[in-house]
C-alpha cells in the first residue's frame, strides 16, 4: 500500500495535508487501520473488540475518503459507528454517548479547500496528539501493516436530533429573547448542525453561507482570519442586527461580533462564557490558556470560581479536565471545551450560552464587553519568524530577569500592569507573541513594538 510522507502530515494534534499530494484513499486506509491498532494498544483490547465512531464533513473529498478510513478500520475487526456528515464535535458528542473506544472526524478544519485531514480521539472523546497517540499510529504504518485480520463492520447511525436535543439542555431556552443575529457559516457544518437549534428559539436569524459546499463560494471557512470576516462585519451593520455568529468549517469553532461589527477575541469570549458558566455551577474550576488576557482569572476570581492556567491545545485540555475535573475551559483561538460535552470543544454551546446570557442581562454584546474593553488592551496573536526559537527564548527571559517567568508553554513574563507570552509553533520556525498592557492601548502598541524589535533582531 503506498503511503505519502508521514512525517508531513502527522501534525501536533491532527493528520493534515493537500489531498491528493499528500493523502489519498490509500494513506487514509492506511491511517484506519494505524488508528485502529492504536486505539488496541491505548485500551487494552483485541482489535476485534472496539467499536469506533466516524464522521465526515462537506469537502468535496470527505465521501471517498471517509469510506477508506473506514475500510481500514473493518479490516483490522473493529466496529465502526458511522454517523456521515456531521460537524466534529458531533463526532465528539458520538464517541462520549455511546462509550466508543475512540473516534476520527475526517476534516481540514478552516483549511482552503484543497486540503483534508483528520482529528482522531480516544474513549472520552480525549484528543489524540503528538504526545499520545498520533506517533503510535505513524509507526504502525511505518512499520508496515502486513495483511489485515478482517472481521470488521459497520453500521450508519443519524445523531442529529439525539445531538440537537442534548445540546438545547445547556441553556433555559425560555430565558431567551428575540435578537436579530447574523449567522454566517462558512459553506461548513454550522448550518445542518446548529441551524435547526437556533429555530426554536424566538430569534430572527439571517442566515449566509449556510448550505455545506465545499468550494467555499463565499470565503474561506476561517473567521480568525481579517478578510474573512469583512463579509459578516458589513452584514451585522447593514442588518442592524445585535449580533453575528460565525463558524469555521468544521464548526467547533464559533466567532462573535458585536452589533457595531466588532470583533469579540477569544480570551474576552471566554471571560463571559465563564461568567454563565459559574451561574450555573458557582465555585467551579475554570481552565484558561497561557496567552490570554488577565481578563480572564480577573473574572473568575472575581465571580467565586477558581482560575487555571494551562497549556495550549486541545489535547492538553480535554486531558486535564479528564483527570483534574474543571467546568470549562477557555482558549484564545475560539476553542471552548465544556465538561457536560465529555469535555469536548463545541461550536454550538457557546452560540448558546452568550444568546442567554444577553437575554438574561437584557443587553448588547457591546454592553457586556465595554469593561473588558476599557480595562484589558490586547495585541492579539503575532507571529515572527525566528531560526533559534529556543535561544531567542533565553534572551527574552534574560532581558526580563526583574519579572515573574513561567514557563509552562513558551515563556510567560508578568508585572503589575503589563504582561506576555512567547511560545514556539509546533510546525514552523515561529515564535507566537501574545501582549496586554493594564494602562493603555497606546502603552500595550508602545510595549509590543519593543518585544517584537526584540524578537525579531
Amino acid at each position: 500500500m503506498p503511503v505519502t510522507d508521514l512525517a508531513k502530515i502527522f501534525k501536533a494534534y491532527d493528520v493534515r495535508g493537500i489531498y491528493g499530494d499528500d493523502i489519498d484513499g490509500d494513506t487514509a486506509e492506511a491511517i484506519g487501520r494505524g488508528l485502529t491498532r492504536a486505539l488496541s494498544d491505548l485500551s487494552g483490547k483485541p482489535t476485534g473488540e472496539l467499536r469506533i465512531g466516524l464522521g465526515r464533513d462537506m469537502r468535496l473529498s470527505a465521501p471517498e475518503l471517509s469510506e477508506r478510513y473506514r475500510d481500514g478500520m473493518v479490516a483490522e475487526g473493529a466496529h465502526v459507528v458511522d454517523a456521515g456528515q456531521v460537524g466534529t464535535e458531533m463526532v465528539y458528542w458520538l464517541v462520549g454517548s455511546r462509550d466508543l473506544d475512540g473516534g476520527l472526524m475526517c476534516t481540514a478544519s478552516h483549511n482552503p479547500k484543497a486540503y483534508t485531514g483528520a482529528k482522531m480521539v480516544e474513549r472520552g472523546s480525549v484528543a489524540l496528539s503528538g504526545d499520545r497517540g498520533l506517533q503510535e499510529i505513524r509507526a504502525h504504518i511505518e512499520n508496515g501493516l502486513g495483511e489485515a485480520p478482517g472481521g470488521g463492520s459497520y453500521e450508519e447511525v443519524d445523531i442529529y436530533e439525539a445531538f440537537q436535543r442534548e445540546a438545547l439542555k445547556v441553556i433555559d431556552t425560555s430565558a431567551v429573547r428575540p435578537l436579530k443575529v447574523v449567522l454566517d457559516g462558512g459553506n461548513g457544518m454550522a448550518g445542518p448542525m446548529i441551524g435547526p437549534i437556533l429555530k426554536t428559539l424566538p430569534l430572527e436569524l439571517v442566515e449566509t453561507y449556510w448550505v455545506p459546499d465545499g468550494e467555499f463560494p463565499g470565503h474561506e471557512p476561517n473567521p480568525l482570519l481579517p478578510e474573512n470576516r469583512e463579509f459578516i462585519v458589513r452584514k451585522v451593520i447593514e442588518e442592524g442586527a445585535d449580533l453575528g455568529i460565525a463558524w469555521d468549517g468544521d464548526a467547533d469553532r464559533c466567532f462573535f461580533f458585536d452589533g457595531e461589527g466588532e470583533f469579540v477575541p477569544g480570551d474576552f469570549l471566554t471571560a463571559l462564557l465563564a461568567s454563565s458558566v459559574l451561574e450555573k455551577t458557582p465555585g467551579a474550576d475554570i481552565l484558561y490558556d497561557v496567552r490570554a488576557s488577565r481578563a480572564v482569572p480577573d473574572t473568575i476570581t472575581r465571580l467565586g470560581g477558581r482560575a487555571l492556567v494551562n497549556r495550549v491545545g486541545h489535547a492538553f485540555f480535554k486531558t486535564r479536565m479528564r483527570d483534574e475535573g474543571g467546568e470549562f475551559g477557555g482558549e484564545v483561538s475560539g476553542h471552548y471545551y465544556f465538561k457536560a460535552f465529555y469535555n469536548a470543544d463545541s461550536g454550538t454551546i457557546p452560540a448558546l450560552l452568550i444568546l442567554e446570557l444577553l437575554s438574561k442581562r437584557e443587553t448588547t454584546l457591546a454592553a457586556l464587553l465595554s469593561d473588558l474593553r476599557s480595562t484589558y488592551f490586547i495585541s492579539g496573536e503575532i507571529n515572527s519568524t525566528v531560526s533559534d526559537q529556543q535561544g531567542k527564548i533565553e534572551e527574552i527571559k534574560a532581558t526580563f530577569a526583574d519579572a515573574e517567568i513561567t514557563e509552562l508553554d513558551g515563556v510567560s513574563v508578568d508585572y503589575a500592569d503589563w504582561h506576555f507570552n512567547v511560545r514556539p509553533s509546533n510546525t514552523e520556525p515561529l515564535l507566537r507573541l501574545n501582549l496586554e498592557s493594564l494602562i493603555s492601548q497606546a502603552d500595550m502598541e508602545r510595549r509590543r513594538d519593543e518585544l517584537l524589535a526584540l524578537i525579531r533582531s
